[in-house]
């Protein structure tokens, strides 16, 4: 018998004070049995760093090799930002930068062993990579539940996120 995705809901107060953005997020997240825990929080956490008209999560999942993770679409459902989380290979960012102007990648893992993945690969366009806090990601999964609600407030590159009365903080920065 397959195994199937478990749902997490998360509601999200997001201000997002570097982009302008602030928003309530309800937020339906399908985990599939071969995420990692930190892998679903990247890809919530970089949902909320993108948030914009349009961004959607892939409706196929992991399991669609030809869908980004998170995709910003345009009204006539062209893909206008392709964005990965992890590690992706230098395959599919070539194939991102080919699908969209612009292409970003969150990664929970060491951003210059991607970095080194990527070296001397043929890639269309090199894609945005940054770096979630590690501490923060670990402190998030520790705390991970079905149903969350957190405020997510983001300044000068660095993250807060008040669930209840704890405040975790860590930073996101562009690597290259």
């Amino acid at each position: 018998m397959a195994l199937t995705a478990t749902i997490y809901t998360f509601d999200i107060d997001l201000a997002n004070a570097d982009r302008g953005v602030y928003e309530r997020l309800a937020l339906r997240v399908a985990r599939h049995p071969s995420e990692s825990e930190d892998y679903l929080v990247t890809r919530v956490l970089a949902y909320c760093l993108e948030h914009t008209e349009g961004i959607a999560f892939s409706t196929g999942g992991l399991s669609d090799p030809d869908e980004p993770a998170l995709a910003v679409r345009d009204l006539t459902g062209a893909i206008t930002a392709w964005i990965e989380v992890g590690a992706p290979d230098a395959a599919r960012v070539h194939k991102a930068g080919k699908a969209a102007a612009r292409v970003a990648v969150y990664t929970h893992k060491d951003p210059h062993k991607v970095l080194a993945q990527w070296e001397g690969e043929r890639m269309h366009r090199v894609p945005e990579l940054y770096r979630i806090d590690r501490a923060l990601l670990d402190a998030l999964v520790a705390r991970l539940a079905r149903r969350m609600t957190f405020a997510l407030s983001v300044t000068g590159g660095h993250l807060y996120v008040t669930l209840g009365d704890t405040v975790l903080e860590g930073a996101v920065e562009r690597v290259n």
